[in-house]
Protein backbone atom coordinates (compact mmCIF):
# COMPACT_ATOMS: atom_id res chain seq x y z
CA UNK A 1 0.00 0.00 0.00
CA UNK A 2 1.40 3.42 -0.97
CA UNK A 3 1.22 6.69 0.92
CA UNK A 4 0.65 10.11 -0.62
CA UNK A 5 2.82 13.24 -0.50
CA UNK A 6 2.28 16.84 -1.60
CA UNK A 7 4.10 18.39 -4.54
CA UNK A 8 3.89 21.83 -6.14
CA UNK A 9 4.87 23.23 -9.52
CA UNK A 10 4.62 26.44 -11.50
CA UNK A 11 3.72 26.69 -15.19
CA UNK A 12 5.13 29.98 -16.45
CA UNK A 13 5.41 30.64 -20.23
CA UNK A 14 8.46 32.82 -19.53
CA UNK A 15 10.44 29.72 -18.45
CA UNK A 16 11.03 28.99 -22.12
CA UNK A 17 13.63 26.41 -23.16
CA UNK A 18 13.45 26.50 -26.97
CA UNK A 19 11.23 25.88 -29.94
CA UNK A 20 10.72 22.15 -30.45
CA UNK A 21 12.33 20.63 -33.53
CA UNK A 22 9.89 17.97 -34.75
CA UNK A 23 12.87 15.72 -35.45
CA UNK A 24 12.93 15.17 -31.69
CA UNK A 25 10.21 12.58 -32.33
CA UNK A 26 12.24 10.51 -34.76
CA UNK A 27 12.63 6.76 -35.02
CA UNK A 28 15.21 4.23 -36.12
CA UNK A 29 14.93 1.28 -38.49
CA UNK A 30 17.86 -1.12 -38.79
CA UNK A 31 18.30 -4.29 -40.80
CA UNK A 32 18.28 -6.37 -37.61
CA UNK A 33 16.26 -9.41 -36.60
CA UNK A 34 12.60 -9.20 -37.69
CA UNK A 35 12.49 -5.42 -38.01
CA UNK A 36 12.39 -5.27 -41.81
CA UNK A 37 11.43 -8.82 -42.76
CA UNK A 38 8.29 -10.04 -40.95
CA UNK A 39 8.06 -6.57 -39.37
CA UNK A 40 7.37 -3.80 -41.83
CA UNK A 41 7.72 -6.06 -44.90
CA UNK A 42 5.79 -9.34 -45.17
CA UNK A 43 4.42 -9.88 -48.71
CA UNK A 44 2.34 -12.91 -47.72
CA UNK A 45 0.55 -11.19 -44.85
CA UNK A 46 -3.23 -10.64 -45.18
CA UNK A 47 -2.74 -6.89 -44.69
CA UNK A 48 0.18 -6.54 -47.13
CA UNK A 49 -0.14 -3.91 -49.85
CA UNK A 50 1.02 -4.34 -53.45
CA UNK A 51 4.63 -3.69 -52.40
CA UNK A 52 4.60 -6.23 -49.57
CA UNK A 53 4.35 -3.77 -46.69
CA UNK A 54 2.06 -4.60 -43.79
CA UNK A 55 -0.66 -1.96 -43.69
CA UNK A 56 -1.51 -2.77 -40.07
CA UNK A 57 2.06 -1.79 -39.17
CA UNK A 58 1.88 1.32 -41.35
CA UNK A 59 -1.24 2.41 -39.44
CA UNK A 60 0.48 1.92 -36.09
CA UNK A 61 3.64 3.78 -37.15
CA UNK A 62 1.46 6.67 -38.34
CA UNK A 63 -0.33 6.65 -34.98
CA UNK A 64 3.05 6.60 -33.21
CA UNK A 65 3.86 9.89 -34.93
CA UNK A 66 7.53 9.46 -35.87
CA UNK A 67 8.98 12.37 -37.83
CA UNK A 68 12.42 11.42 -39.17
CA UNK A 69 13.61 7.80 -39.38
CA UNK A 70 17.29 6.88 -39.27
CA UNK A 71 18.26 4.06 -41.66
CA UNK A 72 19.77 1.44 -42.33
CA UNK A 73 21.70 1.20 -39.05
CA UNK A 74 23.05 0.96 -36.48
CA UNK A 75 25.81 -1.62 -36.34
CA UNK A 76 24.50 -3.05 -39.61
CA UNK A 77 25.61 -0.01 -41.62
CA UNK A 78 29.30 -0.54 -40.85
CA UNK A 79 29.37 -3.58 -43.14
CA UNK A 80 26.67 -2.53 -45.61
CA UNK A 81 27.14 -1.99 -49.33
CA UNK A 82 24.29 0.32 -50.25
CA UNK A 83 24.48 -0.72 -53.91
CA UNK A 84 23.25 -4.18 -52.88
CA UNK A 85 19.85 -2.64 -52.07
CA UNK A 86 19.10 -0.95 -55.40
CA UNK A 87 18.22 -2.33 -58.83
CA UNK A 88 16.07 -5.35 -59.73
CA UNK A 89 15.26 -7.27 -56.53
CA UNK A 90 15.81 -10.65 -58.21
CA UNK A 91 19.39 -9.66 -59.03
CA UNK A 92 20.36 -8.40 -55.58
CA UNK A 93 23.03 -10.41 -53.73
CA UNK A 94 22.57 -12.15 -50.39
CA UNK A 95 25.25 -11.05 -47.93
CA UNK A 96 26.49 -12.03 -44.49
CA UNK A 97 25.64 -9.41 -41.87
CA UNK A 98 28.57 -9.48 -39.45
CA UNK A 99 26.92 -7.15 -36.94
CA UNK A 100 24.02 -9.48 -36.11
CA UNK A 101 25.35 -12.79 -37.49
CA UNK A 102 22.51 -13.04 -39.99
CA UNK A 103 21.96 -13.26 -43.74
CA UNK A 104 20.73 -10.11 -45.46
CA UNK A 105 18.58 -10.77 -48.53
CA UNK A 106 18.52 -7.12 -49.67
CA UNK A 107 14.86 -7.40 -50.73
CA UNK A 108 14.34 -4.03 -49.07
CA UNK A 109 16.75 -1.24 -49.92
CA UNK A 110 16.76 2.51 -50.39
CA UNK A 111 13.90 2.74 -52.91
CA UNK A 112 11.61 0.34 -51.06
CA UNK A 113 12.28 2.00 -47.74
CA UNK A 114 11.47 5.44 -49.17
CA UNK A 115 8.19 4.02 -50.49
CA UNK A 116 7.39 2.84 -46.97
CA UNK A 117 8.36 6.22 -45.50
CA UNK A 118 6.02 7.99 -47.91
CA UNK A 119 3.19 5.82 -46.61
CA UNK A 120 3.90 6.42 -42.93
CA UNK A 121 4.58 10.14 -43.49
CA UNK A 122 8.15 10.22 -42.15
CA UNK A 123 11.36 11.76 -43.45
CA UNK A 124 14.50 9.77 -44.33
CA UNK A 125 17.75 10.17 -42.36
CA UNK A 126 20.61 8.15 -43.85
CA UNK A 127 23.75 6.73 -42.26
CA UNK A 128 26.85 6.09 -44.37
CA UNK A 129 29.29 3.23 -43.87
CA UNK A 130 32.58 4.51 -42.45
CA UNK A 131 33.46 1.09 -41.06
CA UNK A 132 34.41 -1.09 -44.04
CA UNK A 133 34.08 1.76 -46.55
CA UNK A 134 34.91 5.44 -46.69
CA UNK A 135 34.62 8.83 -48.34
CA UNK A 136 34.16 7.66 -51.94
CA UNK A 137 31.28 5.32 -51.13
CA UNK A 138 29.59 8.06 -49.09
CA UNK A 139 29.91 10.41 -52.07
CA UNK A 140 28.47 7.78 -54.40
CA UNK A 141 25.42 7.32 -52.18
CA UNK A 142 24.93 11.07 -51.78
CA UNK A 143 25.14 11.60 -55.53
CA UNK A 144 22.71 8.74 -56.15
CA UNK A 145 20.27 10.05 -53.57
CA UNK A 146 20.45 13.83 -53.92
CA UNK A 147 22.04 14.95 -57.20
CA UNK A 148 19.71 16.73 -59.59
CA UNK A 149 21.80 16.53 -62.75
CA UNK A 150 22.53 13.75 -65.21
CA UNK A 151 25.37 11.48 -64.10
CA UNK A 152 26.05 7.78 -64.16
CA UNK A 153 24.61 7.46 -60.65
CA UNK A 154 21.48 9.52 -61.32
CA UNK A 155 20.92 7.62 -64.57
CA UNK A 156 21.00 4.43 -62.53
CA UNK A 157 18.60 5.95 -60.00
CA UNK A 158 16.18 6.75 -62.84
CA UNK A 159 16.54 3.23 -64.26
CA UNK A 160 15.65 1.95 -60.78
CA UNK A 161 12.41 3.89 -60.83
CA UNK A 162 13.14 7.33 -59.41
CA UNK A 163 14.02 10.27 -61.63
CA UNK A 164 13.68 12.93 -58.93
CA UNK A 165 16.20 13.06 -56.06
CA UNK A 166 15.41 11.57 -52.66
CA UNK A 167 16.52 14.89 -51.17
CA UNK A 168 17.88 13.43 -47.92
CA UNK A 169 18.71 16.30 -45.56
CA UNK A 170 20.29 14.63 -42.54
CA UNK A 171 23.25 12.20 -42.75
CA UNK A 172 25.12 10.26 -40.08
CA UNK A 173 28.87 9.90 -40.60
CA UNK A 174 29.08 6.26 -39.55
CA UNK A 175 27.75 4.60 -36.43
CA UNK A 176 29.25 4.04 -32.96
CA UNK A 177 32.80 4.14 -34.29
CA UNK A 178 34.06 4.34 -30.69
CA UNK A 179 32.80 0.80 -30.00
CA UNK A 180 35.22 -2.15 -30.24
CA UNK A 181 32.24 -4.25 -31.41
CA UNK A 182 31.86 -2.05 -34.50
CA UNK A 183 33.13 -3.44 -37.80
CA UNK A 184 35.93 -1.04 -38.74
CA UNK A 185 36.20 0.47 -35.23
CA UNK A 186 38.53 3.48 -35.09
CA UNK A 187 40.10 5.58 -32.38
CA UNK A 188 38.87 9.16 -31.99
CA UNK A 189 41.79 10.69 -33.87
CA UNK A 190 41.42 8.47 -36.93
CA UNK A 191 37.64 8.69 -36.95
CA UNK A 192 37.69 12.47 -36.57
CA UNK A 193 40.00 12.84 -39.56
CA UNK A 194 37.90 10.46 -41.69
CA UNK A 195 34.63 12.15 -40.71
CA UNK A 196 36.06 15.59 -41.50
CA UNK A 197 37.33 14.51 -44.93
CA UNK A 198 34.02 12.83 -45.73
CA UNK A 199 31.94 15.80 -44.55
CA UNK A 200 33.95 18.30 -46.59
CA UNK A 201 33.61 16.15 -49.71
CA UNK A 202 29.88 15.60 -49.22
CA UNK A 203 29.29 19.36 -49.04
CA UNK A 204 30.93 19.70 -52.45
CA UNK A 205 27.98 17.73 -53.85
CA UNK A 206 25.25 19.09 -51.58
CA UNK A 207 26.12 22.12 -49.42
CA UNK A 208 22.72 21.94 -47.72
CA UNK A 209 23.14 18.59 -45.98
CA UNK A 210 23.11 18.43 -42.17
CA UNK A 211 25.80 16.10 -40.86
CA UNK A 212 26.07 14.12 -37.63
CA UNK A 213 29.45 13.07 -36.24
CA UNK A 214 29.57 9.96 -34.07
CA UNK A 215 29.68 10.72 -30.38
CA UNK A 216 30.08 8.10 -27.68
CA UNK A 217 27.86 5.03 -27.85
CA UNK A 218 27.18 5.42 -24.15
CA UNK A 219 28.02 7.64 -21.18
CA UNK A 220 29.74 4.68 -19.56
CA UNK A 221 32.27 4.17 -22.38
CA UNK A 222 35.87 4.47 -21.11
CA UNK A 223 36.63 7.04 -23.83
CA UNK A 224 33.53 9.17 -23.16
CA UNK A 225 34.39 12.85 -23.07
CA UNK A 226 37.82 12.56 -24.62
CA UNK A 227 36.16 10.97 -27.68
CA UNK A 228 33.77 13.89 -28.16
CA UNK A 229 36.50 16.46 -27.66
CA UNK A 230 38.91 14.86 -30.14
CA UNK A 231 36.25 14.19 -32.77
CA UNK A 232 34.91 17.75 -32.58
CA UNK A 233 38.40 19.25 -32.73
CA UNK A 234 38.58 17.66 -36.19
CA UNK A 235 34.97 18.08 -37.35
CA UNK A 236 33.75 21.25 -35.63
CA UNK A 237 33.56 23.29 -38.83
CA UNK A 238 32.13 20.38 -40.84
CA UNK A 239 29.11 19.12 -38.89
CA UNK A 240 25.95 20.43 -37.26
CA UNK A 241 25.43 17.58 -34.78
CA UNK A 242 27.23 15.11 -32.57
CA UNK A 243 25.35 11.97 -31.60
CA UNK A 244 24.45 10.46 -28.24
CA UNK A 245 23.34 6.85 -27.73
CA UNK A 246 21.95 5.51 -24.48
CA UNK A 247 19.88 2.53 -23.37
CA UNK A 248 18.43 1.80 -19.94
CA UNK A 249 17.21 -1.30 -18.13
CA UNK A 250 16.27 -2.48 -14.67
CA UNK A 251 19.08 -4.31 -12.90
CA UNK A 252 18.65 -6.84 -10.09
CA UNK A 253 14.99 -5.95 -9.60
CA UNK A 254 15.87 -2.43 -8.42
CA UNK A 255 12.93 -0.50 -9.86
CA UNK A 256 13.72 2.66 -7.89
CA UNK A 257 17.20 2.91 -9.38
CA UNK A 258 15.79 2.24 -12.85
CA UNK A 259 13.35 5.13 -12.40
CA UNK A 260 16.33 7.51 -12.12
CA UNK A 261 17.31 6.84 -15.75
CA UNK A 262 16.12 10.26 -16.92
CA UNK A 263 18.66 11.92 -14.64
CA UNK A 264 21.45 9.90 -16.24
CA UNK A 265 20.24 10.93 -19.71
CA UNK A 266 20.13 14.59 -18.64
CA UNK A 267 23.71 14.49 -17.36
CA UNK A 268 24.83 12.79 -20.56
CA UNK A 269 23.26 15.55 -22.69
CA UNK A 270 24.63 18.34 -20.51
CA UNK A 271 28.14 16.85 -20.52
CA UNK A 272 28.23 16.53 -24.31
CA UNK A 273 26.91 20.08 -24.73
CA UNK A 274 29.60 21.38 -22.35
CA UNK A 275 32.34 19.57 -24.28
CA UNK A 276 31.06 20.93 -27.58
CA UNK A 277 30.98 24.45 -26.16
CA UNK A 278 34.53 24.02 -24.81
CA UNK A 279 35.76 23.12 -28.29
CA UNK A 280 33.88 26.15 -29.64
CA UNK A 281 35.61 28.37 -27.10
CA UNK A 282 39.07 27.08 -28.02
CA UNK A 283 38.26 27.82 -31.66
CA UNK A 284 36.91 31.27 -30.75
CA UNK A 285 33.65 30.36 -32.46
CA UNK A 286 30.04 31.28 -31.72
CA UNK A 287 28.83 28.12 -33.48
CA UNK A 288 26.79 25.75 -31.32
CA UNK A 289 27.02 22.06 -32.10
CA UNK A 290 23.64 20.45 -31.54
CA UNK A 291 22.93 16.93 -30.31
CA UNK A 292 21.32 14.14 -32.28
CA UNK A 293 20.24 11.62 -29.65
CA UNK A 294 19.79 9.13 -32.46
CA UNK A 295 19.58 5.96 -30.37
CA UNK A 296 17.66 5.83 -27.12
CA UNK A 297 15.28 3.40 -25.46
CA UNK A 298 14.77 0.87 -22.72
CA UNK A 299 16.76 -2.19 -23.79
CA UNK A 300 17.50 -5.28 -21.74
CA UNK A 301 21.06 -5.54 -23.05
CA UNK A 302 22.06 -8.04 -20.40
CA UNK A 303 20.40 -11.11 -19.01
CA UNK A 304 19.93 -11.67 -15.28
CA UNK A 305 23.28 -13.51 -15.14
CA UNK A 306 25.05 -10.54 -16.75
CA UNK A 307 25.50 -12.20 -20.14
CA UNK A 308 24.81 -10.25 -23.32
CA UNK A 309 21.35 -10.81 -24.76
CA UNK A 310 20.33 -11.02 -28.39
CA UNK A 311 23.32 -12.82 -29.87
CA UNK A 312 22.08 -16.37 -29.77
CA UNK A 313 23.22 -17.16 -33.33
CA UNK A 314 26.84 -16.08 -33.04
CA UNK A 315 29.15 -18.93 -33.88
CA UNK A 316 26.35 -20.93 -35.49
CA UNK A 317 24.15 -20.57 -38.55
CA UNK A 318 23.50 -17.35 -40.50
CA UNK A 319 19.68 -17.17 -40.44
CA UNK A 320 17.46 -14.72 -42.29
CA UNK A 321 15.53 -12.40 -39.98
CA UNK A 322 15.97 -14.33 -36.71
CA UNK A 323 14.09 -13.31 -33.58
CA UNK A 324 16.59 -10.95 -31.94
CA UNK A 325 16.17 -8.31 -29.22
CA UNK A 326 12.42 -8.79 -28.98
CA UNK A 327 12.10 -7.25 -25.54
CA UNK A 328 8.72 -7.42 -23.83
CA UNK A 329 8.02 -4.08 -22.19
CA UNK A 330 6.26 -3.69 -18.84
CA UNK A 331 4.34 -0.84 -17.27
CA UNK A 332 7.50 0.11 -15.36
CA UNK A 333 9.47 0.32 -18.61
CA UNK A 334 6.83 2.62 -20.10
CA UNK A 335 7.00 5.04 -17.15
CA UNK A 336 10.80 5.25 -17.44
CA UNK A 337 10.38 5.67 -21.20
CA UNK A 338 7.95 8.56 -20.66
CA UNK A 339 10.47 10.21 -18.32
CA UNK A 340 13.17 9.90 -21.00
CA UNK A 341 10.85 11.77 -23.38
CA UNK A 342 10.37 14.48 -20.75
CA UNK A 343 14.15 14.72 -20.46
CA UNK A 344 14.57 15.18 -24.21
CA UNK A 345 12.01 18.00 -24.18
CA UNK A 346 13.76 19.60 -21.21
CA UNK A 347 16.88 19.81 -23.39
CA UNK A 348 15.18 20.94 -26.60
CA UNK A 349 17.64 23.82 -26.86
CA UNK A 350 20.47 21.35 -27.64
CA UNK A 351 18.75 18.10 -28.62
CA UNK A 352 17.39 19.00 -32.03
CA UNK A 353 16.97 15.43 -33.27
CA UNK A 354 16.35 12.10 -31.56
CA UNK A 355 15.65 8.59 -32.80
CA UNK A 356 13.76 6.01 -30.79
CA UNK A 357 15.61 2.74 -31.35
CA UNK A 358 13.79 0.91 -32.75
CA UNK A 359 10.24 0.76 -34.16
CA UNK A 360 9.03 -2.77 -34.97
CA UNK A 361 9.83 -6.10 -33.23
CA UNK A 362 13.40 -5.11 -32.26
CA UNK A 363 13.35 -3.35 -28.84
CA UNK A 364 10.21 -1.79 -30.23
CA UNK A 365 6.91 -0.15 -29.31
CA UNK A 366 5.21 -2.21 -32.05
CA UNK A 367 5.25 -6.01 -32.24
CA UNK A 368 4.07 -8.35 -34.98
CA UNK A 369 3.49 -12.04 -35.48
CA UNK A 370 4.16 -13.53 -38.95
CA UNK A 371 0.80 -13.97 -40.65
CA UNK A 372 -0.87 -12.64 -37.51
CA UNK A 373 -1.62 -9.42 -35.66
CA UNK A 374 0.38 -6.34 -34.79
CA UNK A 375 0.02 -4.73 -31.37
CA UNK A 376 1.19 -1.85 -29.20
CA UNK A 377 3.71 -2.44 -26.43
CA UNK A 378 3.47 -0.34 -23.27
CA UNK A 379 6.12 2.11 -24.51
CA UNK A 380 3.95 2.96 -27.51
CA UNK A 381 1.66 5.19 -25.46
CA UNK A 382 4.03 7.80 -24.01
CA UNK A 383 5.67 8.25 -27.42
CA UNK A 384 2.48 8.54 -29.46
CA UNK A 385 0.79 10.87 -26.98
CA UNK A 386 3.84 13.11 -26.50
CA UNK A 387 4.50 13.32 -30.24
CA UNK A 388 0.87 14.33 -30.84
CA UNK A 389 0.60 16.86 -28.02
CA UNK A 390 4.07 18.41 -27.80
CA UNK A 391 4.26 21.29 -30.27
CA UNK A 392 5.49 24.85 -30.27
CA UNK A 393 8.05 25.60 -27.59
CA UNK A 394 9.23 23.66 -24.56
CA UNK A 395 8.88 25.27 -21.13
CA UNK A 396 10.57 24.38 -17.84
CA UNK A 397 8.21 23.37 -15.03
CA UNK A 398 10.02 23.63 -11.67
CA UNK A 399 8.65 21.06 -9.22
CA UNK A 400 8.97 21.00 -5.46
CA UNK A 401 8.61 17.42 -4.21
CA UNK A 402 10.44 14.78 -2.25
CA UNK A 403 13.60 13.01 -3.31
CA UNK A 404 15.07 9.53 -3.17
CA UNK A 405 18.69 8.44 -3.11
CA UNK A 406 20.09 6.76 -6.20
CA UNK A 407 23.17 4.61 -5.68
CA UNK A 408 24.72 5.98 -8.88
CA UNK A 409 23.21 9.45 -9.23
CA UNK A 410 22.71 10.78 -5.70
CA UNK A 411 19.56 12.66 -4.71
CA UNK A 412 16.84 12.40 -7.37
CA UNK A 413 13.56 14.33 -7.43
CA UNK A 414 10.53 12.05 -7.31
CA UNK A 415 8.39 14.21 -9.61
CA UNK A 416 9.66 15.45 -12.97
CA UNK A 417 7.75 17.62 -15.45
CA UNK A 418 7.93 19.67 -18.63
CA UNK A 419 5.37 21.65 -20.63
CA UNK A 420 4.95 22.71 -24.23
CA UNK A 421 3.03 25.74 -25.46
CA UNK A 422 1.64 26.29 -28.95
CA UNK A 423 -0.99 28.50 -30.56
CA UNK A 424 -3.79 26.07 -29.70
CA UNK A 425 -3.00 25.28 -26.07
CA UNK A 426 -0.63 23.87 -23.47
CA UNK A 427 0.55 20.32 -22.80
CA UNK A 428 1.97 19.17 -19.48
CA UNK A 429 3.93 15.93 -19.06
CA UNK A 430 4.63 14.58 -15.57
CA UNK A 431 6.24 11.46 -14.13
CA UNK A 432 6.17 10.17 -10.56
CA UNK A 433 9.40 8.22 -10.08
CA UNK A 434 8.64 7.01 -6.57
CA UNK A 435 7.95 3.31 -6.10
CA UNK A 436 6.30 3.90 -2.73
CA UNK A 437 4.51 7.27 -2.66
CA UNK A 438 1.70 8.72 -4.71
CA UNK A 439 1.81 12.49 -5.09
CA UNK A 440 -0.86 15.17 -5.05
CA UNK A 441 0.54 17.76 -7.45
CA UNK A 442 -0.71 21.35 -7.40
CA UNK A 443 0.36 23.36 -10.43
CA UNK A 444 0.20 27.17 -10.22
CA UNK A 445 -1.30 28.34 -13.52
CA UNK A 446 -1.42 32.04 -12.61
CA UNK A 447 1.49 33.07 -14.91
CA UNK A 448 -0.06 31.09 -17.77
CA UNK A 449 -3.51 32.58 -17.24
CA UNK A 450 -2.07 36.11 -17.13
CA UNK A 451 -0.10 35.47 -20.32
CA UNK A 452 -3.12 34.11 -22.18
CA UNK A 453 -5.55 36.65 -20.76
CA UNK A 454 -8.07 33.91 -19.98
CA UNK A 455 -8.56 30.81 -17.85
CA UNK A 456 -7.87 27.35 -19.20
CA UNK A 457 -9.60 23.99 -18.97
CA UNK A 458 -8.55 20.37 -19.39
CA UNK A 459 -9.18 19.17 -22.94
CA UNK A 460 -7.79 15.66 -22.52
CA UNK A 461 -5.77 13.71 -19.99
CA UNK A 462 -3.86 10.44 -20.02
CA UNK A 463 -2.50 8.32 -17.18
CA UNK A 464 -0.16 5.37 -17.66
CA UNK A 465 -0.02 3.32 -14.47
CA UNK A 466 -0.57 -0.26 -13.41
CA UNK A 467 -0.58 -1.74 -9.93
CA UNK A 468 1.46 -4.57 -11.43
CA UNK A 469 4.73 -2.92 -12.51
CA UNK A 470 5.51 -5.91 -14.72
CA UNK A 471 2.21 -6.09 -16.58
CA UNK A 472 2.81 -6.22 -20.35
CA UNK A 473 0.97 -6.40 -23.66
CA UNK A 474 1.48 -9.71 -25.42
CA UNK A 475 0.23 -11.66 -28.42
CA UNK A 476 -2.23 -13.41 -26.08
CA UNK A 477 -3.31 -10.23 -24.27
CA UNK A 478 -2.41 -7.24 -26.49
CA UNK A 479 -4.41 -4.66 -24.53
CA UNK A 480 -3.44 -5.60 -20.97
CA UNK A 481 -1.76 -2.21 -20.36
CA UNK A 482 -2.97 1.08 -21.76
CA UNK A 483 -3.76 4.62 -20.73
CA UNK A 484 -6.83 5.93 -18.96
CA UNK A 485 -8.11 9.34 -17.99
CA UNK A 486 -6.03 11.01 -15.30
CA UNK A 487 -7.52 12.24 -12.04
CA UNK A 488 -7.13 15.96 -12.66
CA UNK A 489 -9.07 19.20 -12.34
CA UNK A 490 -8.65 22.94 -12.87
CA UNK A 491 -10.05 25.50 -10.45
CA UNK A 492 -9.29 28.99 -11.69
CA UNK A 493 -5.50 29.31 -11.58
CA UNK A 494 -4.78 25.92 -9.98
CA UNK A 495 -4.36 22.53 -11.63
CA UNK A 496 -4.73 19.57 -9.27
CA UNK A 497 -3.32 16.27 -10.41
CA UNK A 498 -3.20 12.90 -8.65
CA UNK A 499 -0.02 10.98 -9.49
CA UNK A 500 0.05 7.32 -8.48
CA UNK A 501 3.43 5.86 -7.61
CA UNK A 502 5.33 4.85 -10.78
CA UNK A 503 3.15 6.72 -13.25
CA UNK A 504 3.35 8.93 -16.33
CA UNK A 505 0.73 11.57 -17.07
CA UNK A 506 -0.06 13.91 -19.96
CA UNK A 507 -2.54 16.79 -19.67
CA UNK A 508 -3.77 19.04 -22.48
CA UNK A 509 -5.07 22.47 -21.52
CA UNK A 510 -6.81 25.01 -23.74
Amino acid sequence: MTSSTDATARLDPHYEIADIDRRLFGGFVEHLGRHIYDGIFEPGHPSADADGFRTDVIDLVKELGVSTIRYPGGNFVSGYRWEDGVGPVAERPRRLDLAWHSTETNEVGLHEFQTWLDRVGSELMLAVNLGTRGTQEALDLLEYANADTQTAWTDQRAENGRETPFGVKMWCLGNEMDGPWQVGHLNAEDYGKLASRTAKAMRMIDPGVELVACGSSGRGMPTFGSWERTVLEHTFDDVEFISCHSYYQEHDGNAQEFLASGVDMARFIESVAAIADTVAATKKSDKRIMISFDEWNVWYLHNADGSESGHEFKGGAWPVAPRLLEDKYHALDAVVFGDLMITLLQHADRVRSASLAQLVNVIAPIMTEPGGPAWRQTTFFPFSITSRLAHGRAVRVPVSAGTFTSEKLGEVETVNAVATIDDEGVSLFVVNRSTTDAADLRVDLAPLVRSLGREVAIVESHLLHDDDLYAANTLEDPERVGVREAEASVDGELLSLALPAVSWTAIRLA
